[in-house]
């Protein structure tokens, strides 16, 4: 018999479950038996989900602008759900300009959202996972990181600081966990044919010329890349190994030899070759 996600765990909770990779994940989950309760800011945007699956779906409007609130919603939904054996932080958003082109609360603000109070969620999910009795305890954190935690993204700097705080966070996680029966997943996701790139916010000043050029080589690259089945496809097997520990997914070049290439090479030339490809040299 072919084993399934749910043979792990029961019950989940994704953020940002709406469109892109949150919403592969949660189709992947369902299909696999799993009941979900997704997130998105606009519950709206959950319906078609909940119309496919009107008995494990559950849609939950969450604002991660709202630290403390969006704490207080997941424990209400915990509640609800009888605790979560698996918790997704999936949700996220982009912003692409120079640094220094806008004022430095545009950069705290995706800081807060897409580091700190995910960091937040993390907290409140492994507290109640690591409560259980040790007998009955199961389940799984897992954080979205990105491969740009490896190969920062020119424009997006608080991006890259997030996903590689993200990253950080997900590795002190297992080593604190190590043994306890819970799982903790850092999970690297490359370029995927998403919404993302039309959902990145693009404040206007900076270097004109330099943006546009760089903008199109990031755009290219979320063009070309797989379908979002694709990275379900990854995480699903990652659950049901069943053990933590760093996945990276998307095109070869990007999760495997890029990787690969960058543990053994400078970091001179990485960042070259970075400089080059984005034309922002």
């Amino acid at each position: 018999m072919r084993a399934r996600v749910s043979d792990l765990h029961r019950t989940a909770f994704v953020t940002g479950a709406s469109t892109g990779l949150g919403r592969a994940f949660a189709e992947m989950l369902l299909v696999d038996g799993v009941s979900v309760w997704g997130t998105s800011r606009e519950v709206a945007r959950l319906e078609s989900l909940t119309s496919r699956h009107p008995s494990h779906f559950t849609p939950i409007a969450l604002d991660l602008r709202r630290g403390a609130h969006a704490e207080a919603v997941f424990r209400e939904a915990a509640a609800a759900a009888g605790g979560f054996d698996l918790v997704i932080n999936n949700a996220g958003y982009g912003v692409f300009t120079e640094f220094t082109a806008v004022e430095f609360s545009v950069w705290q603000e995706q800081l807060e959202v897409m580091l700190v109070n995910t960091a937040r969620l993390s907290h409140a999910a492994l507290r109640e996972l690591l409560a259980r009795p040790a007998d009955l305890r199961r389940g799984a954190l897992v954080n979205i990181s990105s491969l740009a935690a490896e190969f920062p993204l020119p424009f997006q700097s608080a991006y890259n600081i997030a996903k590689s705080g993200l990253s950080a966070l997900n590795e002190s996680l297992m080593l604190e966990t190590a043994g306890t029966g819970v799982v903790i997943l850092d999970f690297r996701p490359g370029d995927y044919r998403t919404d993302f790139e039309g959902a990145v916010l693009r404040p206007p000043g900076g270097d004109a010329p330099r943006l546009a050029r760089a903008w199109s080589a990031f755009a290219s690259m979320m063009r070309g890349g797989p379908a979002p089945a694709h990275a379900a496809a990854a995480l699903r097997r990652a659950l049901l190994r069943n053990r933590s520990g760093t996945v990276r997914t998307g095109r070869f070049f990007q999760a495997v030899l890029a990787p690969f290439l960058a543990r053994f090479g400078s970091l001179g030339l990485k960042r070259r070759i970075q400089a080059r490809y984005f034309d922002a040299a």
